[in-house]
């Protein structure tokens, strides 16, 4: 290599900590208080989104933060409002139907996923009743519908179907709600026989 070959250019953007987290320079330099930096790595995680407690323990406990030192600094957060499960659990449950057209038992699945304790779930949950369910899964079918046209119907039902299905929507209420979108070009008691099959 000669004298005049150029180095490769220094690599941007931050530091890289344990486990490959990114982290910020005066976490990498913070004394040796593991509750300071607890705290430095949970305010930077809930600057950027809400979280839920069992993230930011993970978090720490990926940073090789002591257990007693995350517990404390978690505790504390929690008493003054940083991190609030239940309002959390509400606010994904509504987001997640409301928006993306979920059904309760996807958006339980979501919620879990999160870490949020089964109490929360079901407070949550408690906010999507039957009827914005059956709603949701009308808004969702009359988007939907114009991607289907010119099928068979046989096939624009299941197609219909399907779309509730993966959102978690039952079998009779997906079957009820394409039915009403279809009734005019559907033969009589083809949803119900697709989801008899």
């Amino acid at each position: 290599m000669s004298a005049l070959a150029k180095s490769p250019p220094p690599r941007r953007g931050r530091d890289e900590g344990a486990y490959g987290d990114p982290c910020q320079p005066d976490e990498l330099d913070a004394p040796g208080d593991p509750e300071s930096v607890a705290r430095a790595i949970c305010l930077r995680l809930l600057s950027q989104r809400a979280r839920t407690r069992v993230e930011l323990a993970q978090a720490l406990q990926r940073r090789g933060v002591p257990d007693e030192a995350a517990a404390a600094v978690l505790t504390r957060f929690a008493e003054v409002g940083l991190v609030d499960d239940e309002s959390l659990a509400q606010n994904l449950a509504l987001a997640q139907h409301q928006e993306r057209g979920l059904a309760a038992r996807a958006v339980a699945v979501k919620l879990r996923q999160r870490g949020l304790p089964d109490s929360a779930v079901e407070a949550a949950l408690g906010l999507i009743d039957p009827e914005s369910e059956r709603e949701a899964a009308r808004r969702l079918i009359a988007r939907k519908i114009a991607s289907v046209r010119g099928l068979p119907p046989e096939t624009r039902t299941r197609r219909l179907i399907g779309v509730l299905a993966r959102r978690g929507y039952s079998p009779a209420l997906a079957a009820e709600v394409v039915r009403e979108a279809l009734a005019d070009d559907l033969p009589p008691g083809v949803a119900d026989d697709l989801i008899a099959e």
